[in-house]
């Protein structure tokens, strides 16, 4: 059996970080994805997507990532229900994220200065200067390639 997603979208609000009575952390995200195909007035249609990611991806996706960010989620569909304050059940389908990438440069108005996909962020105890040279290189000399035409975009 094959349970795979992949997703390109934008975060609609900043991502929600939690932690477990057990001290693992979790984050809680939604991303915009807009459909391939216009809808009668011409205008493409977005899915609102849930997503959940674990431990230390949940950690910095909540701290380099903001609405608006574009991400890439690689993970898998999972289902779950729960009863709900009213006693009625709730049924909750959503991505569980094995994997996210960062797919945009950072810019002045983000969280932090020192973001990136996978790569370890200067300490605020390091020397200046020992960071430096990844601030002045553009993203496409620092950011990781990704094979995607105009046509597999969601947006």
């Amino acid at each position: 059996m094959l349970n795979r997603v992949v997703l390109v979208g934008r975060l609609t609000k900043d991502p929600d970080l939690r932690y477990t009575l057990n001290g693992v952390s979790v984050a809680n995200f939604t991303i915009s994805c807009n459909r391939p195909f216009s809808n009668q007035q011409g205008q493409r249609d977005a899915d609102f997507i849930n997503c959940v990611t674990w431990r230390g991806q949940a950690e910095s996706l909540a701290n380099y990532m903001e609405k608006g960010n574009i991400v890439g989620v690689d993970g898998r569909l999972q289902s779950r229900s729960f009863d709900g304050d009213d006693g009625k059940k709730v049924f909750v389908t959503e991505v569980v994220a094995d994997s996210i990438q960062f797919l945009e440069p950072r810019n002045n108005g983000s969280k932090n200065q020192n973001y990136s996909s996978g790569r370890s962020a200067a300490s605020p105890n390091q020397p200046s200067g020992q960071n430096q040279s990844s601030h002045s290189q553009s993203w496409e000399q620092i950011g990781e390639p990704i094979d995607i035409g105009d046509d597999g975009l969601p947006f």
